[in-house]
């Protein structure tokens, strides 16, 4: 699997957010600014996890997006499904019985992705964080946060 720029762009606006104190909005020019998104494209992508139930959107002149919830709370998977993302191996594919080869690999494909699914469902947006803040720490780097 292949996190596209729509997925990369995701993970990296709600780690972002994910630094914020908590219940603070940040503005989407904020945010685009620091992990260099353009600006519309991330207005959609929130629009897109604000109805995924990830974030929610503050009003007025010191609004912008927060969590909805605690980042131990957001799975990788779920921001992903939230943005449109799949991880299906091979869609639409229904191999008949005389293609035993074609069973056997479609067979290893779908435990394969069954794998897959769970551990981006297992993998939190705090993990994530705590990984980013530890390789940063590996390399010497200020605690400042771009991923």
């Amino acid at each position: 699997m292949k996190l596209t720029t729509r997925g990369h762009y995701s993970v990296k606006a709600l780690l972002d957010l994910s630094l914020q104190p908590i219940g603070e909005p940040v503005a989407v020019k904020t945010i685009a600014s620091r992990q260099n998104i353009p600006a519309p494209y991330l207005e959609k992508l929130l629009i897109e996890m604000r109805r995924g139930g990830l974030v929610e959107s503050v009003r007025g002149a010191a609004g912008g997006y927060k969590l909805a919830k605690p980042p131990e709370k957001i799975s990788l998977g779920q921001i992903l499904a939230s943005v449109g993302e799949t991880i299906d191996p091979l869609p639409h594919h229904n191999p008949t019985a005389a293609q035993a080869e074609d069973w056997v690999t479609f067979t290893l494909w779908q435990r394969l992705h069954q794998k897959l699914k769970e551990a981006l469902y297992a993998i939190t947006l705090a993990d994530l964080y705590y990984d980013a803040r530890s390789w940063q720490a590996s390399q010497g780097e200020s605690t400042s946060f771009v991923v």
